[in-house]
């Protein structure tokens, strides 16, 4: 299935308290628990500014339709079209 990187622009995200961290996962859950097994959150990146998560989905529309349902910004939803890593250069 679909591997996806979405970025969500969250002023002050890196501020955020974990308190908070944990209700907007609880939120998200909430939501997919709901979509069903077809969309899956992998992990997110929290930055200064902008949280980047992982999804695996069918397609970007179902991205988009969680984000919605969540109130999550998706501010660009970018496909995975490869993952290297260090034995990459093996």
């Amino acid at each position: 299935m679909p591997k996806y990187v979405i970025e969500r622009e969250i002023p002050n995200a890196g501020n955020l308290t974990p308190e908070q961290l944990k209700e907007i996962s609880n939120a998200s859950c909430d939501v997919l628990r709901k979509m069903g097994p077809e969309i899956q959150w992998k992990h997110s990146y929290v930055t200064d500014d902008k949280i980047y998560c992982v999804y695996i989905a069918p397609n970007a529309e179902m991205i988009r339709e969680h984000a919605d349902k969540g109130g999550f910004p998706a501010n660009k939803i970018s496909l995975v079209s490869e993952i290297i890593d260090p034995v990459t250069a093996e």
